[in-house]
């Protein structure tokens, strides 16, 4: 017992010397987690940087010049926020814990528990990192962790979890190993720009004046083949209670923010000491009009494609999507529409109709310009489509019956599969892509397939409309789960893989067929599968056919990111004389002034048989 006695003894004198003598840095060590989680420390010294509601945040003494790890914490307790004022250097005891909110989220290391707060003095100056130039605090800007395979868009996903497998910190590689490596700094952002809308508690993704990628012209960063931009900083909520701006647009230039670096609901963050402000915006307001102008000559076809975002003939944007359509879009000769809803919107009554929905939007658009389109849209089964309950959205189609007309009108019912028949042409006209196929369409939207002629029926096409399942299920960019969690991919992979088969159909039987496909696919160009689509009904991406930069792809913002969700493919035979124009009507706008939440594309073809 004896012996045992002065084990215990000696153990407990060990570890008292181990954790009374740790700075912040040793604390935080160079890994996600740290390596006292759990732990009782004392007499840990720091400066106090920042206070907030629930706590404050210290930085050490002792600086250590490890890049990878910390010399700052957060200090959780709001009792004990009156001992303390920014600008003390004091020494506390706690216990080290790592805390999130969600299973999906990173832990953030802090000190709980705070007591014997010591004041050793007052009034010390305090200096923030400015990221960018202090040396090594440069964030990376393509890859996020070294858990991803260097692809956040790489399957499997949630092949690992940084919260399991813990690795050491690659600041100067990686991203969330930069802004982990950060947690807890007071730092200064210089020349700070925003690369999206506030979300709904203002949070605002900004950059500074550090190296970025992917910057298109509006000062957005687009994501492109394996880069979205992990470099973009989300700022937060205003450590003095103050709100950020609700009405911050894309590109926006902003006021320099100090703050504090911390981890919470999913994102890596700056909790700024005062409320963003903006101190200018891009130029122009708005986006240009389209340059296309339609005409009844085949050589001269144009195409629209918009995403309407759940529209109904009550909806009060109705009459604003119908001037996109007039004024941006100048009326094209065919319009491609996603997340039609039917008569009644999301009431869910049994309604599948959308005629009313349709003729509204059509009456609208005939208002404004006098262009008098036709529509045609096939119902879906009650409630096996997505999105709102009892909204049953649908693509459809809206086209100018003096330039126009649907070849050997046919259409099929909500459970006709189409097919291709010898010439080629549809079995249904228009007609829905193998609608009671539920390992592929399970609660999403059918392709709608139809074949089109000019009047003199010597120019004929095919178009496919698409809305391919959402990204519903998603993880955060920044979260736990690496590679993040890509919501409905696996059912996006056989969708795209049924699409292409129907028109590698129409293309196996004439190899000059003109094809178009357009709509929402949901995903984006370079992940797996669109890379299935394109290969499979050997399409070409129309970015690509036309030249748009990579970094002016995009259609929506979500993130940090600028993003192209939609999407226009064309056969060979359409390619050579193609013309393409995204039209950002509604990324650069405020939120409350979007429409919907995608923005429309506009192409112009030549059709003429020759």
């Amino acid at each position: 017992m004896r012996t045992s006695n002065v084990f215990s003894a000696l153990y407990a004198t060990l570890r008292f010397s181990l954790t009374s003598a740790l700075t912040i840095s040793q604390i935080n060590g160079h890994k996600y987690l740290s390596p006292y989680n759990g732990q009782d420390v004392t007499a840990v010294k720091g400066l106090v940087t920042a206070k907030g509601p629930s706590g404050f945040w210290i930085r050490s003494t002792t600086l250590d010049l490890d890049y990878r790890s910390s010399n700052s914490i957060y200090v959780f307790g709001s009792g004990a926020l009156k001992n303390v004022t920014v600008g003390d250097i004091i020494t506390l005891d706690g216990t080290v814990s790592e805390y999130r909110s969600s299973a999906a989220y990173v832990y953030l290391t802090e000190i709980i528990s705070p007591k014997n707060i010591a004041l050793v003095s007052s009034g010390n100056k305090i200096t923030p990192i400015v990221i960018g130039e202090w040396l090594l605090k440069w964030p990376p800007t393509e890859q996020f962790s070294s858990l991803d395979n260097w692809d956040v868009f790489s399957l499997p996903n949630n092949r690992s979890q940084l919260s399991v497998a813990n690795p050491s910190l690659q600041p100067l590689i990686y991203g969330m190993d930069f802004w982990e490596s950060m947690s807890g700094e007071l730092v200064t952002v210089k020349k700070p720009k925003a690369v999206a809308k506030p979300n709904s508690f203002r949070d605002t993704w900004v950059t500074g004046s550090w190296r970025v990628s992917g910057r298109n012209k509006r000062g957005g960063l687009t994501s492109t083949n394996r880069d979205s931009n992990p470099e973009a900083i989300l700022i937060g909520d205003p450590l003095d209670g103050t709100d950020n701006p609700k009405d911050t647009k894309l590109g926006d230039v902003l006021e320099q923010v100090t703050g504090v670096v911390t981890q919470a609901f999913g994102y890596y963050r700056i909790l700024p000491t005062t409320a963003l402000k903006v101190t200018g915006s891009a130029s122009p307001e708005t986006p240009p009009v389209t340059s296309f102008v339609p005409s009844g000559d085949c050589s001269k076809l144009t195409v629209g494609s918009y995403n309407v975002e759940n529209l109904t003939p009550k909806s009060t944007y109705l009459p604003s999507i119908a001037k996109h359509i007039v004024e941006y879009l100048k009326s094209p000769n065919l319009m491609f529409l996603q997340e039609i809803q039917d008569n009644n919107g999301a009431t869910n009554n049994g309604v599948v109709d959308s005629n009313l929905t349709l003729s509204t939007l059509v009456e609208s658009i005939r208002n404004q310009s006098g262009v008098s389109y036709a529509f045609t849209s096939i119902n879906p089964v009650n409630n096996q489509d997505g999105g709102q309950p009892g909204g049953n959205i649908r693509v459809a189609y809206l086209y100018n019956p003096s330039v126009l007309r649907l070849r050997k009108l046919n259409p099929g019912s909500s459970t006709d599969a189409n097919e291709v028949l010898p010439g080629p042409e549809l079995k249904f006209n228009p007609g829905r892509i193998d609608p009671l196929n539920t390992a592929a369409w399970t609660a999403s939207r059918k392709p709608l397939a139809a074949a089109w002629e000019t009047l003199d029926g010597k120019n004929k096409f095919f178009t496919v409309n698409v809305h391919f399942g959402s990204k519903g299920g998603s993880s955060s960019i920044e979260g736990d789960a690496r590679p993040p969690v890509n919501g409905g991919i696996e059912d996006r992979m056989v969708q795209a893989n049924v699409t292409a088969s129907f028109i590698s159909q129409i293309l196996a039987q004439d190899r000059n067929a003109r094809i178009i496909s357009s709509g929402d696919f949901n995903e984006f160009a370079f992940v797996s599968p669109m890379e299935t689509f394109k290969k499979v009904s050997k399409l070409q991406d129309l970015d690509e056919v036309t030249g748009i930069l990579p970094v002016e792809r995009y259609s929506y913002l979500f993130d940090m990111n600028c993003q192209e969700l939609d999407h226009m493919f064309v056969s060979r035979a359409l390619a050579k004389s193609a013309e393409f124009e995204h039209v950002h009507v509604n990324t650069w706008a405020t939120s409350a002034g979007q429409i919907s939440d995608h923005d429309p594309s506009v192409a112009r073809f030549n059709v003429c048989e020759k």
